[in-house]
């Protein structure tokens, strides 16, 4: 009875039909079996041990062949041999040679058996015969009486190409003593199974794979072209046992054979093997009628389980849905996304089962299954099976579903779901109201992220040195960590003034070669990877070589680092460290840390120094405004403390200080602020008819400098001085214009005393600001940059732009 059928292969090829007409031997390439070794007269493959995939390490002994496993690079023989002379594996080069048993044909002229030993260098039968005559080994073989014996033939074990060992006997001398050996175990033993069961003897860097059946080995020899093609390593001891495996089970086809207990290495890379060969029997025509599909036939990665809906009219239904949807996603994870809408579908399934007659008739559903399924979800919100967000996700998902059945033309009478009611629909009020998230808060604050950067040297001890330049990259450039994972060798460019440049790739939306401006620093950083990894690549050409290489099936460095192994790395480096303090000195949560975090970090540094937002949208590649808002945040606290800042260096219009002490603002104060007054040109006033007409409603003409209403404070400096520069210029192109009469240039002229007046306040705001102390200049800086990226109105004026928050201190800002 046939053991359970190969996991990976479940309804892939449930009947196998075609199998026997598939030609694998047509699909081999020459040139990869000579690479191999492969020998069609002895079906063996002798693999180089030099190889890049198929190599290994040959015993330093001399003239030893043997593989060794141990980092010595000594095998087990020559191992015990050492002990026995008395020898350390630095002395491996004075062990005497290894006596090689290679087996000759017998001394006798014209013998064609081979001999037993090098010792006796007689076959079986004329050994016996020797003993008898008791005659020297040169006097029996000059004795007219010894005559040649013909061969015994070829041992009866399939599996073996040696000879008999004596005209008697059926085996080889290996093959006899493995028989007497399994007899002794069990007498009532079938040797006709034995004979096609049993392994031939093992042979360094060879592996044997006669015996098996001619489909089998066409099988196995394509299944590891496509795994060498892949990058994989496949060793000898490998690809033997899982010869040795397929042999036991004396199977036809490598579809039938049975893996074995769940976990154990023969049955994972068979599980491999057989994947690699059934690639050639997958059709999307006959993929689409069976209830898994394997997702290669649709040119992706992993299965599709429909078995879980369990009505049929729905299965059809969603395998309908799927064809359609398949063509139309883009990127890696297309597997992914379909398995998680066919999920959605099982819910309606799971739910439709609890009717009476099981869901199986479309025609009998209506709204209130739809309302049942709408309360199944609210109980498991309530319950915490579901969160808001993945039940917001499933309403959306089922009514694009049930709206794309009728899109489709599945319910017309001759589709799947005929009939199906026209109030088995969803409307828009059936999704919850998302919650509104407020502002974005993913960021790290720069206390909590030196303490991160002053002990990346912890990552040295968890992971290797492509990781953590990965985690580094993600903290300098914001960029996603699959992004950084993905940068090719020669990611780093210069642009025309010689500065730094990444180029990347937005997998996310696809865009290419996309350029990032970055700090010497970063670039120190790639320059450094650059040359480890050109140093352990040295023949891969550069275009194909990765910055962040894998270390595993990546034998030439084409393969990049996976984003996944980098961010489980980066969890276990976070919770290894000490806790993270926030200024406050409270405990900072190291659980909500992650790659993509810096993401958010990057943007909110950014923002913090003021780079208008325009600007930070071109820097984090989006091509909305407000998907950038999303990243970075203003917080409350952060603008009264900006406003607290500035208000104590408050002017009133004749260059007076207003706040003669650094006073924390009461709460009516910042009301007042907020919605007590508006901004002009050169700071606020709190004329109320003018605020009520938001600015536009001035009685005096907005002649502020002379208005006891008008306030100004360090923030508007650049404002002020702005406004002072256009008064100069309109005052001289007024006296210069010849084609205006006196009194229009004297009403437009502007006058003396206003620009004395604004001249007074830019020197009474810059001689207060000169009287600060390096610290609290750069505090006012900064709340500066906070309180004019908050103003309600724009003026045009240029930003402030404050430099960037020095988290990283051994190595500058990225």
């Amino acid at each position: 009875m046939r053991a359970a059928v190969l996991p990976c292969l479940i309804g892939t090829v449930p009947d196998r039909p075609g199998i026997d007409v598939i030609d694998f031997a047509a699909r081999l390439d020459p040139e990869f079996l000579a690479e191999a070794g492969w020998d069609p007269i002895n079906l063996t493959l002798t693999l180089p041990p030099d190889h890049r995939l198929f190599g290994r390490r040959v015993c330093l002994a001399p003239d030893c062949n043997y593989t060794a496993r141990t980092p010595t690079q000594i095998c087990p023989g020559c191992a015990w041999r050492l002990t026995q002379y008395g020898l350390t594996a630095a002395d491996i080069a004075r062990i005497p040679r290894k006596r090689r048993a290679v087996q000759q044909r017998c001394q006798v002229k014209d013998c064609q058996r081979l001999w037993i030993s090098s010792q006796h260098q007689l076959c079986q039968g004329h050994r016996d015969r020797q003993r008898r005559s008791r005659l020297p080994l040169q006097q029996f073989l000059l004795d007219p009486r010894t005559q040649p014996l013909p061969a015994c033939g070829q041992c009866e074990v399939n599996a073996c190409d040696r000879d008999k060992k004596s005209g008697t006997n059926l085996y080889c001398a290996t093959h006899y003593k493995r028989f007497l050996d399994a007899h002794e175990a069990d007498p009532g033993i079938d040797e006709a199974v034995w004979r096609t069961s049993t392994p031939a003897k093992a042979e360094p860097g060879i592996v044997h794979l006669r015996g098996l059946a001619p489909l089998v080995i066409d099988q196995v020899l394509f299944a590891l072209q496509e795994r060498t093609r892949m990058n994989c390593r496949t060793n000898e001891d490998q690809l033997q046992r899982l010869c040795n495996a397929l042999l036991s089970q004396r199977i036809t086809t490598i579809f039938d054979a049975a893996v074995g207990p769940p976990g154990r290495f023969v049955g994972a890379f068979l599980k491999g093997f057989a994947g690699h060969a059934g690639r050639l029997l997958l059709d999307p025509d006959t993929e689409k009628a069976k209830d898994i599909w394997n997702l290669a036939a649709f040119g992706q990665s992993g299965t599709l389980d429909f078995s879980t809906i369990s009505q049929p009219w729905l299965r059809a239904t969603a395998k309908a849905w799927m064809l359609s949807d398949l063509p139309q996603r883009r990127g890696k994870h297309i597997g992914g996304h379909a398995r998680r809408r066919l999920q959605t579908i099982a819910r309606i399934s799971l739910s439709l089962r609890t009717r009476a007659d099981g869901g199986h008739d479309p025609r009998e559903l209506g709204r209130s299954d739809i309302e049942n399924l709408l309360h199944r979800m609210a109980f498991q919100e309530s319950d915490g099976q579901l969160s808001r967000d993945l039940r917001i996700r499933l309403c959306f998902e089922m009514k694009t579903f049930v709206s794309r059945v009728r899109t489709l033309g599945l319910t017309r009478p001759a589709g799947p779901a005929a009939g199906l009611g026209q109030d088995f629909v969803f409307v828009r009020s059936d999704t919850p109201t998302r919650p509104d998230r407020g502002e974005p808060g993913r960021d790290v604050p720069p206390e909590v992220m030196r303490q991160l950067c002053s002990q990346l040297d912890g990552l040295d001890e968890i992971t290797s040195r492509e990781s953590r330049v990965a985690i580094e990259l993600c903290i300098d450039t914001g960029r996603r960590p699959d992004e950084v994972c993905a940068l090719d060798w020669d990611c780093l460019r210069r642009d025309g003034d010689g500065n730094p440049v990444l180029v990347y790739d937005n997998i996310k939306v696809d865009r290419r070669g996309r350029r990032l401006p970055i700090s010497e620093s970063t670039a120190g950083l790639i320059t450094g990877q650059q040359q480890r990894v050109r140093a352990a690549f040295p023949n891969t050409p550069i275009s194909e070589l990765k910055l962040l290489p894998a270390r595993q099936r990546n034998p030439a460095g084409k393969l990049s680092l996976g984003a996944n192994g980098v961010t489980a790395r980066h969890r276990q480096w976070v919770d290894s460290l000490p806790p993270l303090l926030t200024v406050d000195g409270t405990e900072f949560d190291k659980t909500t840390l992650a790659p993509y975090s810096y993401r958010h970090t990057y943007a909110q540094r950014h923002a913090d120094a003021g780079v208008p937002a325009d600007v930070l949208r071109e820097l984090m590649d989006h091509k909305q405004l407000d998907v950038t808002q999303r990243y970075y945040r203003v917080g409350e606290q952060r603008r009264r403390e900006a406003v607290d800042r500035v208000t104590a260096l408050q002017f009133d219009r004749h260059g007076n200080r207003t706040w003669q002490q650094a006073k924390t603002l009461l709460d009516s104060e910042h009301v007042r602020r907020a919605v007590g007054e508006v901004v002009v040109p050169f700071g606020v006033c709190a004329e109320p008819s003018n605020v009520k007409a938001g600015g536009h409603a001035c009685p005096y003409r907005f002649r502020c400098v002379g208005c006891d209403h008008f306030r100004t404070d360090v923030s508007y400096l650049p404002d002020l001085q702005a406004h002072l520069d256009d008064l100069l210029r309109n005052r001289e192109r007024l006296i210069a214009a010849t084609d205006v009469d006196d009194w229009a240039r004297t009403e437009a002229m502007p006058s003396t005393e206003e620009i004395t007046r604004i001249r007074r306040l830019i020197h009474r705001i810059s001689t207060e600001l000169d009287t600060l102390t390096n610290d609290d200049r750069q505090q006012i800086e900064q709340a500066v940059a906070t309180v004019r990226r908050t103003r309600t109105v724009s003026l045009g004026i240029p930003r402030l732009r404050q430099p960037l928050p020095d988290i990283r201190t051994e190595r500058g800002t990225a």
